[in-house]
């Protein structure tokens, strides 16, 4: 494509071009790159020379061994980026005004709400969306954050508040803290528990990376512990409650996790903390601006609803 400027005309580099060379950009590797974009190598790298040529400057630095980004490619990444957006917002916009509830939700799911949550998801959109192609993605929270920032993904079920300026949070519900110990605990089954207990408890996590973690470290500071309760740690709720039931230890579960994970084992209890007990807040999370925010917040009075069965306290959208 060609363009006038005052009688002269210059050659458009194509969006496969950009593409191609943001690509580069950020694995800073041919093959990477061309796998991450489903391209063949030998294609990718023909775009990046023909959008070299176009712009009439050298973006890349080759050697035998890598590929570095010259100067002028440091400051042109970030620009094929930015187009690249726009046009990604360009077409989410006609998605959106031609159709609502259609075409493709990616939707991000933090692992310490996905197993108890999905289902009725699931079933909501499978019920009253029929036309949506819901795409579901199980991450820890700054990897969906990433993804929602560069586009991968559509909207956002995590727990809050992220603290991020580009995302606007739709909360869904808030939910309890329960103690989950081994039968023979002295608090197993109890009720009122103060949270000062939490300071004398062998208490187990999760592992680094996972916002549960940070929570339970945030409610035994609350309760004045000052240490940091490692000792064990494992991948997902199953596994911890294992634990548990083991006697490594007691552990903290939120309510939606509750019956899942303590049908595993006839070697557990839960206990239940006095008012107000410790809680998390759980919400759909969308880039501020979304082309499809109508349909997101739509989505979201919607799943309030179809959670209430569930022991949380569901919320309004402006909570």
């Amino acid at each position: 494509m060609t363009v006038g400027n005052g009688g002269a005309k210059r050659r458009l580099p194509s969006l496969a071009q950009l593409r191609a060379f943001a690509a580069v950009a950020e694995h800073l590797h041919f093959r990477d790159a061309a796998a991450a974009i489903g391209m063949s190598q030998p294609a990718l790298s023909g775009a990046v020379a023909a959008l070299e040529e176009t712009l009439g400057v050298t973006l890349l630095e080759r050697t035998t061994r890598k590929v570095l980004l010259s100067p002028a490619g440091e400051r042109l990444a970030e620009r094929a980026r930015a187009v690249l957006d726009e046009v990604g917002a360009l077409l989410e916009e006609a998605e959106a005004v031609r159709a609502p509830f259609t075409g493709v939700l990616r939707l991000g799911v933090i692992p310490t709400v996905a197993p108890y949550l999905l289902p009725t998801v699931l079933r909501l959109v499978h019920e009253r969306y029929p036309a949506l192609d819901l795409q579901v993605h199980e991450e820890q929270t700054a990897s969906l954050l990433d993804g929602l920032n560069s586009g991968r993904l559509d909207l956002l079920l995590l727990a809050v508040p992220l603290g991020v300026p580009t995302v606007t949070e739709l909360p869904l519900f808030d939910e309890d803290f329960v103690l989950v110990t081994p039968l023979d605990h002295w608090l197993g089954g109890r009720e009122g528990i103060p949270r000062e207990a939490l300071k004398e408890l062998n208490l187990l996590l999760l592992d680094e990376g996972h916002c549960l973690r940070d929570q339970a470290l945030d409610i035994c500071r609350e309760a004045g512990r000052e240490d940091a309760p490692v000792t064990t740690t494992a991948a997902g709720l199953a596994t911890l409650v294992q634990l548990v039931a083991g006697g490594l230890g007691v552990t903290l579960l939120p309510r939606t996790a509750v019956k899942v994970e303590t049908s595993r084992s006839n070697q557990l209890t839960t206990g239940y903390f006095a008012d107000p007990a410790p809680t998390r807040r759980i919400a759909l999370a969308m880039r501020t601006g979304a082309a499809r925010r109508a349909e997101y917040r739509e989505l979201a009075a919607a799943l309030r609803e179809a959670l209430r069965p569930l022991p949380v306290r569901v919320l309004g959208d402006h909570d």
